[in-house]
């Protein structure tokens, strides 16, 4: 059973592919116990409060760190779908074999009734999410291949370009209107993601992609890790446009806790970064989208969080200081899962 008052469903987490990367060198990570220097464990989780979410499978470019953001501050070279294959379904296999040793502590979870059972029975819901679609053949044959394995969400780019669009670099400051719209193929994968009720993430996509996608969709608009441009003028947040268009689709909005996206000056190596700066994005975000439309998206074991929570286990912190800022228990209820949860039942159907 998980210890905190309030469950947190988070919006996006890299952990499955420290897993396999550390297996890959060897060692023998124990996610269902605790994982040393990991944001997410079953340890860290109980003790958190961290009771589901969307578990990102990410590929990386060979030269990128396995956390995902570049050594360089520029966008990654495109991959090719071989290796978006290769990680992919490593991870997939690997969320489903912690499935299996969990013993029904850890839970796959293809609806949102899936994920209140889960949540009731104090048992970790997890949901697939598709971080780049270069695994995506033409035909989108493997869209359903992947749907039947779980997969519920997708982010039509990380921050490179693919065959569908383009992301956004890390460059620091910057604005998110960098490169060109979808491509036709593009285009028809929204339709394809729509006809299957699978979430678009909007997250690292570029901003005529943006808008894109919101022409296109008939689904709520999704940013699951993505901070304000305002506060943060990094091309990764949103702009004011954006988040006015979130709010109309009756959309939501993430709060990555990674620091370079929450600071004014966009150093990624900050962990000193207090707490009060994460709320300066939650109260500009929840003033633009409303209550409905805020929601938490960690980037766990994918980014650089405040030294104050440090790891899953001190989310209860980021709860209190949403108290001290006035925020009443309703209001925290939907910023820590109920949005979430809403959300995907109205763009899955179920």
């Amino acid at each position: 059973m998980f210890e905190a008052q309030y469950p947190i469903f988070d919006g996006h987490n890299d952990t499955l592919l420290r897993l396999i990367e550390d297996e890959g060198k060897g060692k023998a990570p124990d996610f269902l116990g605790e994982c040393d220097g990991y944001h997410i464990d079953m340890t860290k989780a109980k003790k958190g409060g961290l009771a589901g979410g969307l578990f990102a499978m990410f590929t990386p470019n060979p030269e990128n760190s396995i956390n995902g953001i570049p050594r360089k501050p520029t966008m990654g070279d495109p991959i090719d779908r071989e290796r978006a294959e290769q990680f992919t379904y490593a991870m997939m296999d690997k969320g489903d074999a912690l499935i299996a040793a969990s013993g029904g502590s850890v839970r796959l979870c293809k609806s949102a009734a899936d994920i209140r059972e889960a949540m009731d029975a104090g048992a970790m819901a997890m949901v697939y999410h598709i971080e780049g679609a270069e695994v995506i053949d033409p035909d989108f044959e493997a869209l359903d291949t992947l749907y039947e394995r779980g997969l519920r969400s997708i982010g039509i780019t990380w921050s490179r370009n693919n065959v569908f669009g383009n992301g956004v670099p890390f460059t620091f400051p910057g604005s998110p209107d960098h490169g060109e719209g979808l491509s036709d193929k593009g285009i028809e994968l929204v339709r394809q993601c729509n006809k299957r009720g699978l979430v678009i993430d909007l997250s690292h996509l570029n901003e005529k992609g943006f808008w894109d996608v919101a022409r296109t969709t008939d689904k709520p608009l999704v940013a699951s890790h993505s901070n304000v441009h305002t506060l943060s003028p990094t091309p990764r947040n949103l702009t004011e446009n954006q988040l006015d268009a979130i709010a109309e689709s009756g959309g939501l909005v993430g709060l990555n806790f990674a620091v370079g996206f929450l600071r004014d000056d966009g150093d990624h190596a900050r962990k000193d970064t207090k707490l009060e700066t994460m709320i300066g994005h939650l109260d500009y975000l929840l003033e633009m989208l409303g209550e409905d439309g805020v929601a938490l998206g960690s980037d766990f074991d994918g980014a650089t969080v405040p030294a104050e929570i440090e790891d899953a286990s001190g989310l209860p912190l980021l709860v209190a200081e949403m108290e001290a800022a006035g925020y009443g228990e309703e209001l925290i209820a939907k910023i820590t899962h109920r949005n979430w949860i809403n959300l995907l039942e109205r763009t899955w159907g179920a």
